[in-house]
């Protein structure tokens, strides 16, 4: 089969299901406020449809418009993305939605080449942005459509190299419906999460099938190719919850590590898993805590959260001080002002555990 003849029939088929098949719903499907369109592209990097949705709408109803958003305190903000991870991505909404409030007076950029400049903004979402809110015939390439491409038209080259990356792009624009991109965009991300999906895709339904290359040489299960694979380490987290007449001590993360902008506890970093008795005789903690005599309350089971590059592991230890311990970096607040903090989501299990366990008594 020719080349234009096999984009053709992709195309037309794509679309074809796309007005006639296609159910997904979504509430920023049809959207044309640039604003909420960000706002969810944004929520989406890296998070699956089903877990951004409730924080989209937590989002618009708290941040009905980019001034609002621009103007709210970053704890707030930080605080109602809370669980949703890679919160370098909520550091970079905040940034945004100030430099469009401010210096673009609430106007936000109608060109590609703008959007890409918005902090957090790369190419995927420039094009996702431009083609759905002002129509700009930029195709989209995420996760969907490497694997859709990949597939259909037989591509082994893998999706994580310098020349697979360019080798798709030209593809995904080449095949890009430019009198109605956004259309398009949506129906081949809707197309790749709905049937050509990375695990039991729905071949038989699949109006592509005829001509999928993958399908017809039974290679569906080995497209696309990745080169690169992950190396994973291990990182083990004892936070020491410290509480002085009511009070706790905390502190916020600093940046070039996990959970930027996030609060903790008193934190140990260890290099593997220790028992507590030794904990308390070590370096760390002598140093921390001085001469002030301290009560241990109570000691956790071991948590686990498991990250992209990383697996963190630790134990919580409720403490009991005789007298204020002197903790540069950290602040003494009560109970009532950590409850208002956004912690990470290794730490908010516990805490919602304790809860439950207090309940239950």
């Amino acid at each position: 089969m020719e080349e234009k003849s096999r984009q053709s029939f992709f195309r037309k088929q794509l679309l074809l299901w796309n007005d006639k098949h296609n159910k997904r719903q979504m509430p920023w499907k049809g959207e044309k406020d640039p604003y909420k369109i960000w706002l969810s592209e944004i929520i989406l990097q890296q998070t699956r449809v089903e877990q951004g949705l409730a924080y989209y709408n937590r989002f618009i109803t708290t941040f009905p418009t980019v001034h609002h958003l621009a103007k709210a305190p970053e704890t707030k903000v930080f605080k109602l993305w809370e669980g949703l991870g890679y919160y370098t991505r909520c550091k970079n909404l905040i940034a945004t939605a100030k430099y469009i409030s401010t210096d673009l007076k609430g106007k936000f950029p109608g060109t590609y080449e703008d959007i890409l400049l918005l902090k957090g903004v790369g190419p995927y979402t420039a094009a996702a942005i431009g083609s759905f809110a002002f129509n700009i015939p930029k195709a989209v390439v995420d996760g969907n459509v490497f694997r859709v491409l990949s597939r259909y038209f037989g591509v082994d080259k893998p999706i994580d190299s310098t020349d697979g990356k360019k080798l798709f792009s030209l593809l995904a624009a080449s095949l890009l419906d430019k009198k109605k991109p956004g259309i398009y965009n949506q129906a081949i991300m809707d197309f790749g999460a709905v049937i050509c999906k990375p695990q039991l895709p729905l071949c038989s339904e699949c109006l592509l099938k005829k001509n999928c290359i993958a399908f017809n040489e039974n290679r569906v299960s080995v497209l696309p190719v990745k080169e690169k694979f992950i190396k994973k380490k291990s990182r083990w987290f004892y936070y020491l919850i410290a509480e002085y007449k009511g009070y706790q001590y905390v502190r916020m993360r600093g940046p070039n590590d996990i959970w930027e902008n996030l609060y903790e506890f008193i934190l140990i970093e260890e290099e593997g898993p220790l028992e507590i008795d030794k904990l308390f005789l070590s370096r760390k903690v002598k140093t921390l805590l001085g001469s002030v005599k301290t009560d241990v309350i109570s000691v956790s089971e071991v948590y686990k959260q498991q990250l992209t590059h990383q697996t963190i592991y630790g134990q919580f230890i409720r403490l009991k001080l005789h007298k204020p311990a002197d903790l540069p970096g950290y602040k003494m607040l009560s109970k009532n002002e950590t409850g208002h903090l956004p912690f990470p989501k290794f730490i908010n299990q516990y805490l919602q555990d304790k809860i439950v366990s207090l309940n239950l008594f």
